[in-house]
């Protein structure tokens, strides 16, 4: 599907559980900053999804509203052609979740190959929140609410936008509609960054992430321990690429293309150390960063005047919403505005 064939409208977003990191700024942000130049696009702060694993913790997710605000804006994501919003603050996407809940049922949701991996990864076991076993029609909500028929992922969301799919069907087909759209992924053409540990993506509950509000000093220390090649144990011995954190990072940052293939040729043959190798990551990822700490600085100054544009972003997402939300409790025969 070309993005390019007609007028799409984008939703996309993060759950606040922290400050953003590199992955964010590989995988999402450089993408959303340029799709809101062409396209109709809705960034969503989910903080209620982000209550369903975290509901005795809201403190943590109310702090990091702003913090993920914070780097949104210092990103370069310009509120007044995206709209940005706190997801609670539309309740209508509420209502729509409970009348897409009927439409799925429990077993299709313990199906669901994203569900899986998160309650693995969180050691649920039995214990599974009712919340969190549902994100996923939650989710289906979000993108429907306001009618967005792209949806940038990874290969690790497509599950979730298979599920969304299935409940616009199930409802079009149901109420013999076609009020609610179908979703599309848009998948990232970059490759998910490591963390710097080499233990897959990053992660703060892992300490391997570099977050774009770090300091310059803890940025220069956690490239200098990041993990390379344990083999490659002297400058002369030949070193692998592949799998090596830094230079996966060099792909995602360095803009000199032939310089890092050379780079690569040289660590494969020998004769290339990994302190150099980390100081050349250090030359190109440090100007970007030192870019976006300034501007996230400068917002985080006020952070009365970010929470504004969190309003009003809000204010214009419920706005939409509602009129999505009309429709489905006219096509549900809910609309008791009527007198019929």
């Amino acid at each position: 599907m070309s993005i390019h064939s007609a007028n799409h409208i984008i939703l996309t977003g993060d759950r606040p559980t922290g400050p953003l990191h590199l992955g964010h700024l590989v995988g999402s942000l450089r993408g959303r900053v340029r799709l809101q130049h062409e396209f109709r696009q809705f960034c969503i702060i989910a903080d209620m999804q982000a209550l369903t694993d975290n509901a005795g913790n809201p403190e943590k997710i109310r702090s990091n509203i702003l913090e993920v605000a914070f780097d949104y804006l210092a990103a370069g994501i310009d509120p007044k052609i995206t709209t940005i919003f706190i997801q609670s603050l539309v309740p209508e996407l509420s209502e729509l979740t409970m009348y897409y809940l009927n439409l799925v049922t429990v077993s299709r949701l313990q199906r669901n190959p994203t569900v899986k991996d998160e309650i693995r990864l969180r050691r649920f076991a039995r214990g599974i929140p009712v919340g969190f076993l549902c994100y996923p029609v939650s989710q289906a909500a979000d993108i429907t609410a306001f009618k967005a028929d792209l949806v940038p992922v990874g290969s690790d969301q497509l599950p979730m936008i298979e599920q969304t799919t299935e409940i616009v069907r199930s409802f079009n087909r149901s109420h013999n509609c076609s009020v609610l759209v179908e979703p599309k992924p848009l998948l990232s053409s970059v490759p998910r960054l490591p963390g710097t540990d080499g233990k897959g993506k990053m992660s703060k509950s892992l300490d391997n992430a570099i977050y774009l509000s770090d300091t310059v000093d803890v940025v220069h220390d956690k490239v200098k321990k990041m993990y390379t090649d344990p083999s490659h144990l002297r400058p002369e011995d030949p070193g692998t690429v592949e799998g090596n954190p830094v230079f996966a990072y060099l792909d995602a940052f360095d803009p000199d293309k032939a310089g890092l293939d050379a780079m690569k040729a040289h660590y494969r043959h020998g004769g290339l150390g990994d302190t150099a190798l980390k100081r050349r990551l250090l030359d190109v990822l440090l100007p970007e960063l030192d870019t976006i700490r300034e501007r996230r600085r400068l917002f985080a100054r006020d952070p009365a005047q970010v929470m504004g544009i969190l309003r009003e972003g809000s204010r214009a997402a419920r706005t939409v919403a509602a009129q999505t939300l009309e429709e489905v409790r006219k096509a549900m025969q809910l609309d008791y505005s009527s007198t019929n």
